[in-house]
Formats: structure tokens, sequence, C-alpha cells
């Protein structure tokens, strides 16, 4: 019998607590100091390019991205992007999640490995995350345990990719913090807040990894690899 409502879902449990207060802190840590402008009034556009040309990197564009806090680095079209409110805002907020952005293209400058590494499994990562549950599923019907295990497999890529975030998103905090100090682009004061709102931001990173390790443990419990349940 298929699983639809099983037991097992008691362990995603406290991955969710976590991801709820993860957003909440996100949000709230946002909401406050996106209401505090820096001293100096540069916005995050600005900022970025600044810091992009302390780091001497000369290929990366700078762009504005609609939406919501979907502000990111592309490494394939080496590519910054940042929603309208880090573009233009002038807050610690905007500052540092810009600052953050930067760090991850200093990454891929650098050949940072963690970085090389996450991206190299991003397209297995995708793969597993979608196709791991039907396979799984699938499994069951037809009693193939070989197709559980694929299922099972393909989704330790997707897990292995958060975990890997994990390092990538803290090194790129720190180093944001680090290019904020050294260009003066902040006051000692405002380097605090900043830190509490890339903290908040890492959080949320730290949530999913936990959620990807709890869904796996259920899968293989599921699957009966850690041993079988009675239907």
């Amino acid at each position: 019998m298929i699983p639809f409502f099983d037991p097992t879902f008691i362990l995603l449990i406290p991955a969710i607590i976590l991801a709820m207060i993860a957003q909440g802190r996100v949000q709230a840590a946002y909401s406050k100091y996106s209401r505090y402008s820096s001293r100096y009034g540069i916005t995050g556009a600005e900022l970025a390019s600044r810091l992009l040309r302390d780091q001497r990197i000369g290929d990366v564009r700078i762009e504005m991205v609609s939406g919501h806090m979907t502000d990111h680095y592309d490494p394939r079209q080496k590519v910054l992007r940042l929603s309208r409110d880090i573009y233009h805002g002038t807050s610690l907020a905007a500052l540092g999640i810009a600052a953050h952005e930067v760090g991850h293209a200093v990454q891929h400058n650098e050949g940072y490995a963690m970085l090389s590494l996450r991206n190299m499994i991003f397209p297995l990562a995708s793969i597993g995350s979608q196709a791991a549950l039907p396979l799984l599923f699938l499994g069951l019907i037809l009693g193939s345990q070989s197709l559980a295990s694929i299922g099972i497999f393909v989704f330790m890529f997707a897990v292995a990719f958060q975990v890997i975030t994990l390092p990538v998103e803290y090194n790129a905090s720190s180093r944001a913090l680090a290019m904020l100090a050294d260009g003066a682009y902040v006051t000692v004061e405002e380097e605090k807040p900043i830190k509490k709102v890339l903290n908040a931001a890492a959080l949320t990173y730290v949530a999913a990894t936990a959620m990807a390790v709890m869904q796996l443990l259920r899968l293989l419990m599921i699957s009966g690899f850690l041993g079988r349940r009675d239907d």
C-alpha cells in the first residue's frame, strides 16, 4: 500500500518548524533593517559595482530583476541580479544582500571549490528533487526494490546540494562583511545590523538542509532500507 499519509511524516515536523522560524526571522530582520538607511546613502547597485571593482572583477553585469528577495548571482552568465528594493535601496538590509551576492561572484572568480562543486551537481540535484518520489512510489507499486533504490539514489544528489550550499552561503556572507568593512562602505555601528540580516537569511539554508536530510531518512524508512513497517 502506498503511504500517502505515512506516520514517518512526523520526521519532517521539526524541519518544518525550523523552516517557519527561519522564514519569520529573515522577514523580521529584512523588514526592520530595510527602514534603516545607510549613513553614506549608497544604493545596492552602486555598492555591488564598487565591490566588484575593488575585487578587480570586470566581467560581471549587474541587472535588476522582478520580485521580492529574488536576488542571486548567475555563474553561467556572470550576472548579478538584484531585486528592485535592493537595486535602488540604500538601507542596511539592501547593502547586506547586495554585498552577499557579490560574495558569490568573488567565489566564482576565485574558483571557490564548494561553489564549483555545487554548480557541478546542480543538474543532478534538480532531477533528483523532482524524480525521487515518483520513482520511489512507482517502485513500491510494482514491487521493485531496484526502482525504489534509484529514486532514493537520485534524491541523495538533492540532499548533497543542500549540504554543500551551507558553507557556500556562510562563506559569501563572511566575504560580504569583510568587503564592506575593508572598503569603509558602512560604519562600525552598521556592521552588526547587516550581520543580523545575513545570519537570518543563512538560517533558511540550514532549515532547507534539515528538511532534505529528514526527507531522505523518511524515504529510506518507507522503502524498507531502515527496517520495513507493517502495513
